[in-house]
């Protein structure tokens, strides 16, 4: 399998309500610090990779467990997110002098386009290969941007670069939304936003709405489901609102008080109704709905994305990135500053490592692949269990089995052969049915 790599930019301009990412406002000025940072553990990951034999990477963190199951990874990249935080706040030459230090440590590829066993993939893949042939020949590269970073001169620079896919982050078409939530740009710009982007060539763009924000109606989600249509973006994600304590927000609400407009967030069987909504909006649109909260036109799905649904290796750089070997999960320090300060004293930036045992990695088969619509394959997940290694996985595979039945039984699982998936009118409740399929 090729390489996913994620870049993590954790600056924003202001701190959103809803945000429970580690991220923060700080001056300019240690912009570029960080941008250095990250090309230079670039570079000492690049070193510390064990050798290799013919083209098959072996990570350093890989578990001796001989029941940890790893695919074949090779150090070709096909996939690179820049996220965040707000990435596009740094400087076109910072991004540049990122992705040129990724390229000088990695090969770039076209992604691999694998034919399915099911006529269904088959008909979709071989439908996203005629339509977008040209987007299909080259890696994936994505900057996620806010609507008032965007300028033509940064939009040429990105394209210049390499950036062939953007991200952009709408969240809402309604200024009450956006204000009660520190938002910094507001509806009328988000249009002249995206005309820069395609004046200037990119012909990929993603945006993405978040249902149950403070003072959303209705009225209001159906006219943000109106102009992103009017848009047509090639990609569009939509999520429901995070309540946890892990933001200003959440942690309101959760209390019961009513800072942050948290009193104004609509009631839970109101998001179930917007998102249903979207759901039959988007269909009728032509967007092919392939994951609980994303949607995409032929060929233009987030390949980087799938690879974390899909358990693909990645690699993460900069502060509270985390990575995927197949075996192992690491994550960085989250402090820029400290992150910055241990990568030019030569000291790792990880702090958390976590072997991932058998019984973990089928767990994370059925919740992970379940997000996507188009299910898993029960044979196939049977046989990459069978090794005498996991016999804890074969027992837990036999308990999700018992699970599987009941919820059949109940309308919110559907089988087809050996392809399980969500039934298709029990998204809304997906977590809950996931919990219960995993307890």
């Amino acid at each position: 399998m090729n390489l996913g790599v994620y870049i993590q930019v954790p600056f924003c301009q202001t701190k959103c309500t809803y945000c429970n990412f580690h991220t923060g406002v700080v001056s300019r000025d240690r912009y570029q610090p960080y941008a250095s940072a990250i090309c230079r553990e670039i570079e000492q990951e690049a070193r510390n990779l064990e050798v290799w034999e013919g083209g098959v990477l072996t990570p350093p963190l890989a578990t001796n467990d001989p029941g940890a199951l790893a695919p074949e990874v090779n150090t070709s990249v096909d996939t690179v997110y820049f996220g965040g935080g707000t990435p596009s706040l740094l400087a076109p030459d910072s991004l540049a002098q990122t992705l040129h230090a990724l390229r000088s440590r990695y090969e770039f590829v076209a992604p691999e386009i694998i034919l399915e066993a099911d006529d269904a993939s088959r008909i979709v893949i071989l439908s996203e290969q005629r339509e977008r042939r040209t987007s299909l020949s080259r890696p994936e590269i994505t900057l996620e941007a806010d609507p008032e970073t965007i300028t033509p001169e940064k939009a040429a620079s990105w394209l210049a670069a390499g950036f062939n896919r953007i991200s952009l982050g709408v969240q809402s078409f309604n200024d009450r939304e956006l204000q009660a939530t520190g938002r910094m740009h507001r509806r009328a710009g988000i249009a002249p936003a995206t005309e820069i982007l395609r004046a200037a060539g990119i012909d990929n763009i993603g945006m993405d709405l978040i249902i149950g924000l403070p003072y959303q109606s209705s009225e209001s989600w159906e006219q943000s489901v109106s102009e992103l249509l009017a848009l047509r973006s090639e990609h569009i994600s939509i999520y429901m609102l995070e309540v946890d304590e892990g933001s200003h927000l959440g942690k309101e609400s959760l209390a019961g008080g009513t800072r942050y407009s948290a009193a104004a967030i609509p009631r839970d069987d109101a998001q179930a109704e917007f998102y249903e909504s979207a759901c039959a909006r988007l269909a009728a649109a032509g967007y092919d709905h392939y994951e609980i909260s994303n949607w995409a036109l032929p060929g233009r799905r987030s390949r980087h994305n799938l690879k974390y649904w899909q358990r693909e290796p990645y690699l993460g750089f900069g502060a509270g990135a985390h990575s995927f070997d197949g075996r192992t999960r690491w994550a960085n320090v989250h402090d820029s500053a400290r992150y910055v300060a241990m990568i030019e004293q030569r000291i790792s930036p990880r702090e958390q490592v976590e072997p991932i045992t058998p019984e973990q990695s089928l767990e994370e088969e059925f919740f992970l692949g379940l997000r996507q619509l188009d299910g898993i394959d029960l044979a196939r997940i049977e046989r990459d269990y069978a090794s005498p290694s996991t016999n804890g996985a074969r027992a837990r595979f036999a308990a999700i089995r018992r699970q599987i039945e009941s919820l059949r039984a109940q309308g919110l699982l559907e089988l087809q052969g050996s392809h399980l998936r969500l039934a298709p009118n029990r998204l809304t409740v997906s977590s809950s049915i996931l919990a219960e399929l995993l307890t």
